[in-house]
């Protein structure tokens, strides 16, 4: 009976040590006291898992959990009569958010949801060889006219827009926020221990005329760091190294503090942006998507500043919650899974994404219904404009950074005509830096400039292979009977050998078709 009762009282011990030690995980970390003072300790090792490790990149994947990432129901746009709409309309998108969490879902061997690939993300995630622009405008605009792959009887008609560079040396200084989700749920590998690192990277790429402030948030928000010189790399980065994850997540008011302290320091003329790093695993306050698109919106209309959203983690991720409050915000969005993909939001273009050159950038096409009797916009359901809505200037629309390459296709259904007659006319809309009034491009599409499939470009032929596994991943009704194979053969026909990112698309067409069952 001793040796019973000794036993027990082991175990209970044991529970003992285990209940304090949740206990204390569950209060490390941010945490607000009784004077509301935000405190923060030192880094704590995350859970994560992981997946793969090679030279140039470890991803991580969680421990199983159970699964409540939100994403936005996407409607495919569907074919629409020129008798009936002659005119279409659309705001550039930037973001690439959902490729890289498509790459996520691959990398884990599961295929992503359906509502997770915006195929416009997809295509413009690749880098593409647009000319250099030249003259007053600060982009270029090219078009393409071919077959669709999927589909021999339907042309795709490619527009694509290429921003101007900018020199080092031109670079406008920097007063950036750090907006840092430190809630309980960040804990894992893949996300504060990799959020801390990819802004490591960005730190490394500033300049001494850029400044840099942390907030953080968990169950409330507090300024970790006042508004430093980027020069004073021990000092910012010390204080990322100290943030831990612990307690509920209070987004709303981080945001709101976050503009607050980029406004304080506001440079004129300058780059004035907040990072949001986060799984928008928003829970405390406001938390809604309509409330926080709501705020974003108030503070895009009061400030001149630029919102970028860095997306980290899985399991949890509220996709849905960061691409609208992205789109509301003159911002961008990315998803980080890895250091690589850290290294090319923060490094390999960090001109693109962080120094925008155009605002509220408005394309509409004006079909020919003589010539097109039906089209398609591929992609950007979630950026479809009113036509009245590309003349108003008070109307929000995409950004374009410096660099930056944005491409568009769409799928139009054709007379047989061989008459040479104006296919459609292209317009753009877009605002200078400094401007609140807009400036109008135009340009004719003739049915002429049509050439055969394999005499396009690279970017043409590429584009489309990546429109092709979207739709795939997607199941969509258009692909006919276009396969994995055929997206492979394409791929092989046009992409780059010596683009990392456009031979690691093939590699993840071909775990794709291994995972179709």
């Amino acid at each position: 009976m001793k040796k019973l009762l000794s036993f027990k009282s082991v175990i209970i011990f044991i529970l003992i040590l285990l209940a304090g030690s949740c206990s204390e995980t569950e209060n490390r970390g941010l945490n607000q006291n009784v004077n509301d003072e935000i405190m923060y300790d030192m880094p704590v090792d995350g859970n994560g898992v992981k997946l793969k490790e090679d030279k140039q990149q470890t991803i991580y994947i969680d421990d199983p959990v159970d699964n409540t990432e939100g994403y936005d129901k996407i409607v495919e746009n569907v074919f629409i009569s020129t008798k009936d709409e002659a005119t279409s309309t659309f705001s550039i998108d930037v973001d690439n958010a959902s490729y890289s969490n498509i790459r996520r879902f691959l990398d884990y061997g599961e295929l992503p949801p359906p509502d997770a690939v915006r195929i416009e993300e997809m295509i413009n995630y690749f880098d593409y060889t647009y000319p250099e622009p030249h003259g007053e405008h600060p982009f270029s605009i090219i078009t393409e006219i071919s077959d669709a792959p999927w589909n021999t009887e339907h042309r795709l008609i490619h527009i694509g827009i290429q921003g101007k560079r900018i020199d080092n040396a031109d670079l406008k200084p920097s007063n950036l926020v750090f907006l840092i989700d430190a809630s309980g749920s960040m804990e894992d590998a893949n996300k504060l221990p990799l959020l801390k690192k990819s802004l490591g990277l960005l730190l490394d790429e500033l300049s001494d005329k850029d400044r840099v402030s942390i907030v953080v948030y968990a169950g409330a928000a507090g300024v970790v760091l006042e508004s430093t010189p980027a020069t004073e790399k021990k000092a910012i980065k010390k204080a990322l190294d100290k943030l831990s994850a612990g307690g509920s997540t209070a987004g709303g008011q981080g945001i709101e503090l976050a503009y607050d302290i980029c406004q304080k320091n506001l440079i004129q003329d300058g780059n004035n942006r907040i990072i949001l790093a986060t799984d928008g695993d928003f829970n405390v306050g406001m938390s809604s998507n309509e409330e926080m698109v709501d705020l974003i919106t108030e503070y895009r209309q009061k400030y001149d500043i630029y919102l970028t959203i860095c997306g980290f983690g899985m399991g949890n991720y509220k996709d849905d919650k960061m691409e609208q409050i992205s789109n509301a915000g003159n911002g961008n969005y990315f998803y980080i899974d890895s250091e690589k993909e850290a290294e090319k939001v923060f490094v390999k273009d960090i001109r693109a994404n962080m120094f925008t050159i155009a605002k509220d950038v408005k394309i509409q096409v004006e079909f020919n219904p003589d010539y097109v009797l039906e089209y398609r916009l591929i992609g950007y359901e979630n950026r479809v404009l009113n036509n009245e809505d590309f003349d108003d200037d008070k109307k929000d629309a995409g950004e374009l950074g410096a660099g930056h390459t944005v491409t568009a296709i769409y799928e139009v259904i054709t007379t047989n005509s061989s008459l040479v007659t104006d296919l459609m006319n292209l317009k753009l809309r877009y605002k200078p830096i400094k401007s609140e009034t807009s400036i109008l491009l135009e340009q004719k599409v003739k049915s002429s400039d049509y050439i055969p499939l394999q005499n396009t470009s690279n970017n043409f032929r590429f584009s489309a292979a990546v429109a092709s596994f979207g739709m795939l991943l997607r199941g969509s009704s258009y692909i006919n009977k276009f396969t994995y194979d055929d997206a492979i053969k394409l791929t092989k026909d046009s992409y780059n050998k010596n683009d990392e990112y456009q031979v690691e698309f093939l590699s993840l067409l071909q775990t794709a078709k291994s995972l179709v069952k």
